[in-house]
């Protein structure tokens, strides 16, 4: 089966170039006085967080496409930070429209439920409760906001292999949309498999991490009558956080390209 194969090559090839590592440790770092501030400085924290979400829409792209790159040749053997630097430079203007346009689409989705939830809530106010809310029209409006959500994961789900079909098959960025979804739709079940997998541990590593999270912020911990960390115990817990998402970075992006590699080769 090819979830399981690709699961079982990951681990080794982690092993042989745990200099994959590195990029993802980097990029992680960025993210580290966000998380200082947010114990420090709530406020402060959010306009730092909506700044490096600016940052990292112009970096990812090259992070993307240098990290599939990375990722491939670990699997093959070794790899160094030069694949990096290369491949990231080659396929970034190919990986960023796909990118944009990707946020475009699910930008765009994201207004209508918005508005349309933004309409109920109105409507169910202006009829006095939900009480006395219009059955029918509440139903419309849940059936209109559910399929703006599955469009969304569809699209999720059929795309999520663009930056491999652009960096492995040397594509550009339309080419490389069709070509994930033609992989996707010819391997169903496979994807099936390979979603539940990588939601599940997506799932553990994000409940982890938000926990640590709250613990670091001292007004949630509060909120939520959980115990407030001195500062030693904070490093150690943001050291924690910083170690463990990388080494999940670092998993999830070979084990992609491994399973990339398994449908398509």
């Amino acid at each position: 089966m090819v979830v399981l194969n690709a699961l079982r090559r990951t681990p080794s090839a982690l092993r042989r170039n745990p200099v994959l590592l590195v990029p993802i440790l980097v990029i992680s770092l960025f993210q580290v006085p966000q998380l200082a501030l947010q114990a420090a400085n709530p406020l402060l924290s959010s306009v730092v967080s909506l700044g490096l979400s600016l940052v990292f829409l112009v970096v990812m792209p090259f992070f993307q496409g240098g990290l599939i790159a990375m990722a491939d040749e670990a699997l093959n053997g070794r790899t160094a930070l030069q694949t990096f630097i290369d491949d990231g430079k080659a396929n970034y203007v190919s990986i960023l429209v796909a990118y944009l346009a990707l946020v475009a689409v699910n930008f765009t989705l994201g207004m209508i439920a918005f508005f349309v939830a933004l309409f109920g809530g109105v409507f169910v106010l202006g009829s006095g409760g939900l009480e006395s809310a219009n059955i029918a029209v509440l139903a419309v409006i849940g059936t209109v906001v559910a399929i703006v959500v599955l469009l969304y994961l569809l699209v999720l789900f059929f795309v999520q292999f663009y930056g491999q079909a652009i960096v492995l098959e040397d594509m550009g960025a339309v080419d490389g949309l069709k070509h994930s979804v033609s992989v996707v739709r010819h391997h169903l079940v496979s994807m099936l498999g390979y979603s539940v997998l990588v939601g599940i541990l997506g799932g553990v590593f994000g409940g982890v991490f938000g926990v640590l999270s709250l613990l670091l912020s001292p007004q949630s911990a509060t909120a939520l009558h959980l115990p407030e960390l001195s500062l030693p115990v904070m490093v150690v817990v943001g050291l924690l956080v910083l170690a463990g998402g990388t080494l999940f970075g670092g998993f999830f992006a070979v084990y992609s390209v491994s399973f990339y590699r398994g449908l398509t080769r």
